[in-house]
């Protein structure tokens, strides 16, 4: 019966922590909903058990995936599930590391799974983000989005910082059950909670402080276009003229004179700025009228192609920023001579290729800072804009292939801590939901939901303060990893 009931309790506290990262956040119930997985170090079999843990977590939290294939890549479902079983079972590798290291740890006793297993999850998240081309989704941090203080704190920690305090009150929580004792419960919930509290204190001070300057230099007005139009996946004249006059039409009735108006990614696909004269005439008319364009088409030179965002203002003012990190079997087709049979789900076109640097997109006075959809979960990356001066941060995506499910919210809580984390205003524009304007504390100022039209006005004042995460944003990640690999070779040596 043990050991059916040790598997079982692994598969349920998987979903458990799947559910943190829903449509509706549950920023409380995160304080215990990684706890089992610590209670699995004490199992006869960690390691596995770990996997199988991270196995049914990645196949609950991505569960958007295999319709999208069936719908987009024209794939049959019992070929897409198990595609994403892979996937799956690849990413809960993670997890059974951090059972099968963390094991050694927590036998240790005394304080050291305090401190070793919160570092041991935080360097293992910074590996998954770049191993393999990496996959940051979901940090354990963005759990807490909705967590006061949260995300205020993370301008000094990330949210590899965030993700560390998560684990930390999950293990404060499981050594509760295991020591029969109520003082980790208390340590691992009211540590965090001050430490949020300060972190909210510097939030408001920092608010206060941005009040002060709205005298000096008045905010700017920018307009998020949300068409919440057809995904279009092939050529189809009648629906592809269709959303067209939508977004031009929604684009001239929010076009004042110095206004910035943000279209969402694909907003006229198929049609393509340097290839189409009646895109080129609209975005000039546009012009005319004051305003400055910012939208998404595809750039090619040669054979190569480019997913970029232009910038079009008055003057023949044109900037141009190339997507650096491609989505994978989006926009190429990672290891093609292992997955030949798999067709890209993205559109139509041939494979793009990233762009090769840093460019920020200048307006009035402000420098953007461009991530096209996928672009925004990498911390690292954004923080690389901030340092070279971006003022504003710009996200445009299409979210549209996903439908009514948690992907565009987890995808959206990623773009609040990038926001958070190098203290900018960070503008949204989603085609179907959920489009945004962020504070430069990771508050939502304006939203528009899923599969909803509308345009968010409101007026935007870029920052050029660095934080300590924007400087450093490897700074706590290695830390974690250089105390992982302390904590688990002082255990080995007890253990000897």
């Amino acid at each position: 019966m043990r050991r059916l009931l040790w598997p079982l309790f692994a598969a349920v506290s998987g979903v458990l922590w799947a559910l943190c990262f829903g449509k509706h956040s549950l920023p409380w119930a995160s304080f215990v909903a990684l706890a089992p997985l610590v209670l699995l170090l004490r199992s006869p079999a960690p390691g596995r058990l770990g996997w199988l843990h991270g196995f049914v977590y990645w196949m609950t939290a991505l569960s958007w995936i295999p319709p999208t294939m069936v719908t987009y890549g024209h794939m049959p479902l019992p070929a897409a599930i198990p595609l994403v079983g892979l996937l799956a079972g690849y990413l809960a590798l993670s997890h059974a590391a951090f059972a099968g290291f963390g094991a050694v740890i927590l036998r240790r006793g005394g304080l050291l799974p305090w401190i070793g297993l919160p570092a041991l999850w935080t360097a293992l998240e910074w590996l998954r983000t770049y191993l393999g081309g990496g996959f940051p989704w979901n940090l354990a941090a963005y759990a807490w989005t909705d967590l006061p203080g949260a995300l205020p704190l993370s301008a000094a920690v990330g949210a590899y910082g965030i993700s560390f305090l998560l684990v930390f009150a999950a293990t404060g929580v499981a050594l509760c059950v295991l020591r029969r004792r109520w003082e980790p419960l208390a340590a691992g919930l009211l540590i965090p909670l001050l430490l949020f509290a300060l972190g909210g204190r510097a939030g408001t001070r920092f608010e206060i402080g941005r009040m002060e300057h709205f005298l000096d230099r008045p905010p700017l007005p920018v307009r998020l276009l949300q068409p919440n139009i057809a995904n279009l996946t092939s050529p189809d004249e009648v629906a592809a003229w269709r959303n067209y006059r939508q977004v031009v039409g929604m684009s001239r009735a929010a076009c004042e004179e110095g206004t910035l108006v943000v279209w969402p990614e694909s907003a006229t696909w198929p049609f393509s700025y340097e290839r189409d004269p009646n895109l080129q005439t609209d975005l000039a008319r546009l012009v005319e009228k004051g305003c400055t364009v910012l939208f998404n088409a595809d750039h090619e030179v040669g054979s190569v192609l480019y997913n970029s965002a232009y910038l079009l203002g008055p003057g023949g003012a044109r900037a141009r920023y190339d997507k650096r990190h491609l989505v994978p079997f989006g926009e190429y087709v990672p290891f093609r001579g292992i997955f030949s049979f798999v067709d890209k789900l993205a559109r139509d076109a041939g494979e793009f290729r990233p762009g090769e640097e840093v460019r920020l997109l200048p307006w009035e006075g402000e420098k953007l800072g461009m991530s096209i959809c996928y672009e925004v979960v990498f911390p690292a990356e954004v923080a690389e804009e901030v340092r070279a001066g971006a003022t504003v941060l710009v996200t445009i995506t299409n979210d549209a292939w996903y439908g009514d499910t948690a992907a565009p919210w987890q995808h959206f809580r990623a773009a609040r801590f990038r926001a958070a984390e190098n203290r900018r205003p960070l503008l949204r524009a989603a085609i179907t939901g959920i489009s945004a304007l962020v504070s430069p504390d990771g508050s939502v100022r304006r939203e528009i939901g899923p599969f909803k039209e509308g345009v968010i006005r409101a007026r935007v004042m870029g920052e050029s303060e660095i934080t300590p995460f924007a400087r450093c944003p490897w700074l706590v990640p290695a830390l974690c990893t250089l105390i992982a690999l302390t904590a688990f070779g002082v255990s080995l040596r007890k253990r000897a």
